[in-house]
């Protein structure tokens, strides 16, 4: 792992430590009579500090469980009375924020804190879905429910279908956001919801009532959202923007752009032509790297050369692949975002970027011939090289 990535790793399930546990175990014993709440703070800390983040999130959960079994019995419903009553009020603390200092009885929990709070939802309410759903409409406006109510997606479509819909039209931009981001079909942290992939049809209608929300936070859930259908249904995204594009005001223009990053890096001719980008480069591209050989956490400096032959100006997307060796002498093309740009008529132009090979926990390099690769409108157009001289 490196040195960026573990710190990062390392704030993150900080997120969820011993200042949280004893904020938990505070506003839980207030609205819990009979909780013991050192005994609740004594186990949720046991062991805490070596879990990572989403280890914590199951842990506290798990902890969670027991204690309300002993104090509710099997009565899911007052359960989820009892967790709503400790939160903050909407509103009152920056939603995904809590505060770090003494537990505060008028401001309850919010913040990281309630992730554990949906988690425990999720694992015990499946059987009341009704009223685990009422509790994510509440937690989600302290802290994000996208995790867990993708169970109920599964287990009960119908359900939560209609649930969903609703929330489209909820006065809250969080609630309204979980309609599109919970719903996602390749949601970063949360388990893939394979019958969305294979058939991304019922999220459609929630995405048109969502994509011109108001609140720039929603639109952009929307954003990604389309980007996941487009991972494994190009044609579904292309027929989106000919469908919604034209015409459309800026913000959705906005949105739309970000929801087609994923094809026009991977030079999608079509999507590329409804942005009016698809037409071919009338001139040439010339790609120069230097050094020619690098280590591991250094970098090579991009030049590339653009000569116009066109009697007009040319809307350019210009990217970049770095095709990576792999342990078995193979290569995996990775594609970087570089240039948007007007070529005026017969315009030359160069551009220059410096691009670092450093160590990160989500892929080891391997030393080798590493060939960089030319997208100019999703056309590949010119390549060169360089030698990593060193792995990690």
């Amino acid at each position: 792992m490196g040195r960026y990535a573990a710190i990062m790793a390392e704030a993150l399930r900080n997120l969820l430590d011993e200042v949280a546990v004893g904020q938990l175990g505070f506003h839980l014993a207030r609205v819990l009579p009979g909780l013991d709440r050192h005994a609740f703070e004594a186990e949720a800390r046991a062991g805490l500090h070596a879990l990572e983040l989403k280890a914590r999130v199951q842990h506290l959960s798990a902890v969670l469980e027991r204690h309300l079994q002993r104090v509710r019995a099997d009565d899911f419903a007052a359960a989820c009375d009892a967790l709503e009553a400790a939160l903050a009020p909407p509103g009152t603390v920056p939603w995904g924020e809590a505060p770090r200092g003494p537990a505060d009885p008028a401001a309850g929990l919010a913040g990281w804190v309630v992730w554990p709070l949906t988690d425990w939802v999720a694992r015990c309410g499946l059987h009341e879905p009704d009223r685990a759903l009422d509790a994510l409409h509440a937690m989600t406006q302290r802290f994000t429910a996208e995790w867990a109510v993708r169970p109920f997606i599964e287990r009960h479509p119908e359900r939560t279908w209609a649930r969903l819909a609703a929330w489209c039209e909820d006065p809250s931009e969080h609630v309204r956001r979980l309609a599109s981001e919970g719903s996602r079909p390749r949601l970063p942290w949360g388990r893939r919801l394979q019958g969305l992939i294979r058939d991304p049809a019922p999220t459609l209608p929630l995405l048109a009532r969502l994509q011109d929300d108001p609140s720039a936070y929603v639109r952009r859930s929307v954003a990604n959202h389309l980007n996941d259908i487009s991972r494994d249904h190009p044609e579904q995204l292309l027929r989106w923007l000919q469908a919604h594009l034209p015409q459309a005001p800026a913000p959705r223009r906005a949105l739309l752009r970000h929801a087609s990053r994923t094809l026009i890096k991977a030079g999608h001719a079509q999507v590329l032509a409804a942005w009016g980008q698809g037409e071919p480069l009338a001139g040439r591209a010339t790609l120069t790297l230097r050094p020619g050989a690098i280590a591991l956490g250094e970098a090579v400096e991009l030049r590339v050369g653009l000569q116009s032959q066109a009697g007009s100006a040319q809307p350019l997307v210009i990217d970049y692949a770095v095709h990576h060796v792999k342990a078995d002498g193979r290569t995996s093309p990775k594609v970087f975002k570089g240039w948007t740009l007007t070529l005026a008529p017969g315009e030359a132009r160069v551009l220059v970027r410096r691009h670092a090979l450093r160590a990160i926990s989500t892929r080891r390099h391997h030393p080798g011939w590493h060939r960089v690769t030319l997208q100019v409108n999703g056309q590949t157009l010119a390549e060169a090289g360089f030698e990593l001289l060193t792995g990690g």
